[in-house]
């Protein structure tokens, strides 16, 4: 029996308010549930708009800090908690014992990775991983479903 390929699409983002509006959908397609989604690309790629842009779709009416130097910023979105994690100065995922993540496992919350590779192992698994990359004067966007839970939110994104 051979493995099902993720699901997968391609968006092209000319400039910040497509990233936007792709966060916006991704928000809309959310089902009350928890997601974790993994934000991968290079340094000023779309990542921490991308979050902030999802974060706000779904409620969060505070100012959205980026967790570059706290590592970790949560907020309330939809009724559940909403956590943005940025490891791009984690060495060793070793490193994040101390920030108490057992919250991110809860089914209900919303986890969004930047540079999920530098917590590996220590983090939940992903249901979606955006990798976003640069594509002329824009930017280029490949969202991929990597659980069943991903999956159904694909499906309403089509």
């Amino acid at each position: 029996m051979s493995e099902r390929p993720p699901t997968g699409r391609t968006w092209n983002l000319p400039d910040e308010a497509a990233t936007g509006a792709l966060a916006r959908r991704v928000a809309g397609a959310l089902q009350g549930g928890g997601l974790v989604i993994y934000l991968d690309g290079p340094l000023g790629a779309g990542k921490t708009s991308f979050a902030r842009a999802l974060l706000t779709a779904c409620g969060v009416g505070e100012r959205i800090k980026s967790p570059t130097y706290s590592l970790v910023e949560g907020y309330a979105a939809q009724g559940r908690p909403a956590w943005h994690l940025d490891l791009y100065r984690i060495a060793d995922p070793g490193e994040l014992e101390w920030l108490g993540l057992d919250a991110l496992a809860e089914p209900a919350a919303l986890v969004l990775v930047e540079w999920p590779e530098r917590g590996a192992g220590a983090l939940p698994a992903a249901d979606l991983q955006l990798q976003l990359s640069y594509a002329g004067t824009g930017r280029q966007a490949l969202l991929q479903a990597c659980t069943a839970r991903g999956e159904r939110l694909f499906e309403q994104l089509s």
